[in-house]
């Protein structure tokens, strides 16, 4: 058989199209933030992971085209070789700072940080353990190291009494790499920290939390899940990424310098890639600034996403709460899902619509997500534009 033949009969998204309702893959023209540019006119964005707004920010911008300016547009080799910029070593002294860790590495994506540290870590003999609802880069990486001979095994979601089955069933003195989310990228839910950390200590597993929805949105000034909670010191290392909350693109993990310095040196994912762009790391730092001077955007997120789950309540939608900018809306049947989501974009409001296999069978969904600067008016006209669909759908009288 033809290796692309499955390709040429792969019709899922042609189907979707003809029907006027697929969803992925629509441009941005112009981007100010809560309101975007789509398809020739403006739309209210409510599916951006721009938590605290910084895409738009004037500083934001002038730091990246001044370091396109002095070092221009990339950096043409990896952090091994000719690619360490002075940009990249303040920005990893900035965040170690910040978050309050010995050490950061930069990665050049948040999902190259997730397959990079996790396949590095572990050996043969030992363990990676990860909850059944992380984002795919945790998997892929784990599925890296897999092919290692390290063996993957996988707990329910948030779980964790089901994490202390899997632990108890593994040998004591291996060693082991739990790794979790910190805000799970789909739901929106904060992992259970206290209890994981309780456990990773009594099995003799380390513990790496991938905050990519969490910095900047949780925890004192937008620290983290590990601050939320107020166990930075008892967290062994977390991940990030620059694409959210940073205004920009990269990733990067903190932790022990040792483990940090290991990682530098036996990660392919960064010796065989190029380094972060002089602009990414600029804005990346401008970003930063601007959270530091300014925690109350921390503060305004919180209060806009608190606002928009108790008018999806009020209205009659089920959502799933959290304390997070992330407010997901069951819909329930795939089809109604995407026919949803043409309705909300016709109407001038952008959603994802998550379908499986991202959720499960029944649990199709409108994941809004939400921004400091989004206004009142803005957040008003999402829960007026979600009443009226709603309505049409059956999902809300």
């Amino acid at each position: 058989m033809d290796l692309f033949e499955k390709a040429y009969h792969f019709h899922v998204a042609d189907e979707a199209k003809e029907k006027g309702i697929y969803p992925y893959f629509r441009a941005v023209e112009e981007n100010e933030g809560p309101v975007v540019s789509m398809e020739g006119r403006k739309v209210i964005m409510a599916g951006s992971n721009n938590y605290l707004g910084l895409t738009a920010h004037p500083e934001v911008r002038e730091a990246a085209i001044k370091a396109i300016e002095k070092y221009g547009t990339g950096c043409s080799g990896s952090r091994y070789l000719t690619g360490t910029l002075d940009l990249h070593i303040e920005l990893e002294h900035r965040l170690a700072k910040y978050l309050g860790f010995e050490e950061v590495l930069l990665f050049s994506t948040g999902y190259q940080t997730g397959i990079g540290t996790i396949s590095a870590l572990p050996t043969k003999g030992e363990y990676i353990i990860m909850d059944k609802e992380n984002h795919a880069c945790l998997i892929n990486g784990a599925m890296m190291a897999k092919g290692a001979f390290v063996d993957l095994v996988r707990y329910k979601h948030n779980d964790m009494n089901d994490l202390e089955r899997v632990l108890s069933n593994l040998p004591l003195d291996a060693g082991k790499l739990l790794v979790t989310d910190g805000v799970f990228s789909v739901t929106g839910e904060l992992v259970k920290l206290p209890e994981l950390l309780e456990l990773a200590k009594k099995y003799n597993a380390r513990v790496l939390v991938d905050d990519a929805h969490a910095t900047g949105v949780v925890g004192d000034g937008g620290r983290g899940t590990a601050s939320h909670y107020g166990l930075v010191e008892e967290t062994d290392m977390i991940m990030g990424t620059f694409s959210k909350t940073f205004a920009s693109l990269g990733g990067f993990v903190a932790g022990p310098s040792k483990v940090i310095d290991f990682v530098k040196h036996t990660s392919p994912a960064l010796i065989f890639s190029a380094s972060p762009t002089p602009s990414s790391c600029a804005a990346t730092l401008a970003a930063l600034d601007v959270l530091e001077r300014e925690p109350e955007r921390v503060t305004k997120l919180k209060e806009n996403a608190d606002y928009m789950r108790a008018g999806f309540h009020e209205l009659g939608f089920e959502v799933i709460d959290s304390l997070t900018a992330i407010v997901p809306v069951i819909v329930g049947d795939v089809e109604k899902a995407l026919m949803m989501w043409r309705r909300l974009y016709d109407a001038g409001v952008f959603v994802n619509a998550f379908i499986p296999p991202g959720v499960p069978p029944t649990m199709s969904m409108m994941r809004t997500s939400y921004m400091a600067t989004h206004e009142k008016q803005h957040l008003d006209k999402i829960l007026e534009v979600f009443g009226e669909v709603g309505k049409e759908f059956g999902l809300v009288k």
